[in-house]
């Protein structure tokens, strides 16, 4: 296997799951950005770890990215003989925005991206397949990719067609069980398995894991849709959050739930005036409640301001979604927030419409042996995952380097 000369930097943004009534399933590329740099050196790890989460350097081959690119390099056919890896986080981390997705999907497209052939022995669908199969559920990872709007979902039978709405596309993907003793907690039930050879994606190395099947769909984003990320002074894991959740709901606000997600999909492609309602939500944010009470607190607040505020994926994040012309509209949630009598950090964030994105390493990587705070070669061996993290702070987005004008070629067929 021939490994890249220079090293692989790969920008990944962070992302909201759920949306309110859209759980498990939708997700929402948020303008706010990890940076991975990896090279392949002749021996060792070493880490570097910039905001956020820069402790994370010293969990060696525990640190998720570190992880990520470890399953991407069996897929692809072999391991290098050591790597140097150098994170720049600014999404919040532990805060319902993704910073796990991120991470390992970071780690994937940078571990393709540094085989010479990568692309081929490493396709796409197997990119969604890997990154599922880290996070444990597609939602993030989704939206993490491919950027706008994705909706994702499990198949119970491999390639299953049927027809796509108009400017939709379909990823095709799988998952499977953990096959390196990671914990299996919090991962979505798989439900029926498929039979080895009868749904790997096209690309899959032989002996890959096989699983239902997932299916992503990406679409546009009006673009005057807006969002403000009300961050959460604390963290909160999300297996505590899903332990929250019932094991079953009434078949009524199942059914409301329904509804609502079909409604979801039409104000944030078509008719923005019933975003309120569409965000509303049955199945899970009101289960997790107690666990987060200041996140209930504030979601109350701003929705009995008629603001379309959701719990940023499992919390304890709040995302206010609104339009960029409307007035006082989300210009309100800085002040209800401060009502709350909890340090939340609000965030304008515009939409991702990128996604995922692989540029040429610029800047080199740490040399190994280097060592100082937030950088570290050791390889500790437990099997715990750490993601690489994101800064709490709040920072203005320059549209002249992230957004449409500033796509870079990365090759990835969704986008």
């Amino acid at each position: 296997m021939s490994w890249a000369a220079s090293p692989a930097v790969v920008r990944v943004p962070a992302t909201s799951a759920n949306l309110g009534p859209g759980f498990d399933a939708f997700g929402l590329a948020l303008a706010r950005y990890d940076r991975v740099e990896a090279g392949v050196t002749g021996g060792g790890l070493a880490i570097e770890v910039r905001g956020d989460g820069a402790e994370t350097a010293d969990a060696g081959e525990r640190h998720l990215v570190v992880r990520a690119m470890r399953a991407a390099f069996d897929a692809l056919g072999g391991q290098p003989a050591g790597l140097a890896l150098r994170c720049a986080n600014t999404i919040p981390h532990g805060r319902g925005l993704g910073s796990s997705a991120a991470a390992a999907v970071s780690g994937i497209l940078a571990a393709r991206a540094l085989v010479a052939d990568g692309a081929d022995r490493l396709p796409d669908a197997e990119v969604l397949r890997l990154a599922v199969d880290l996070e444990g559920h597609p939602d993030n990872v989704a939206a993490c990719l491919a950027g706008g709007l994705t909706i994702a979902w499990h198949r119970a039978v491999a390639g299953a067609g049927g027809a796509l709405a108009p400017g939709a596309s379909v990823v095709p993907g799988a998952t499977g069980a953990p096959a390196d003793g990671r914990p299996a907690s919090g991962r979505i039930p798989s439900g029926d398995g498929v039979p080895a050879g009868d749904g790997a994606p096209a690309g899959a190395p032989a002996g890959a894991p096989v699983g239902p099947a997932v299916g992503l769909l990406r679409f546009d984003v009006l673009p005057v849709i807006t969002t403000v990320a009300c961050v959460a002074p604390t963290a909160m894991a999300t297996s505590e959050a899903r332990r929250a959740l019932p094991a079953s709901v009434p078949h009524a606000d199942a059914a409301a739930n329904a509804a609502r997600s079909a409604l979801l999909l039409a104000a944030l492609t078509r008719d923005p005036a019933v975003l309120f309602d569409a965000t509303e939500d049955y199945l899970h944010q009101r289960y997790r409640a107690a666990a987060m009470p200041g996140t209930a607190g504030l979601l109350a607040r701003l929705r009995r301001a008629r603001i379309a505020a959701v719990v940023s994926g499992a919390g304890p994040s709040v995302l206010a979604l609104g339009l960029a012309d409307e007035r006082p509209g989300l210009a309100l949630v800085d002040s209800i927030a401060r009502e709350a009598g909890i340090a939340w950090l609000v965030t304008p964030l515009k939409v991702d419409r990128q996604g995922a994105a692989v540029q040429p390493g610029r800047t080199g990587v740490p040399p190994p042996g280097a060592a100082r705070q937030g950088r570290s070669t050791n390889q500790a061996p437990d099997p715990g995952v750490l993601p690489a993290g994101g800064s709490p702070q709040g920072r203005a987005i320059n549209p002249a380097t992230h957004g449409p004008q500033s796509r870079e070629c990365r090759g990835l067929l969704w986008c």
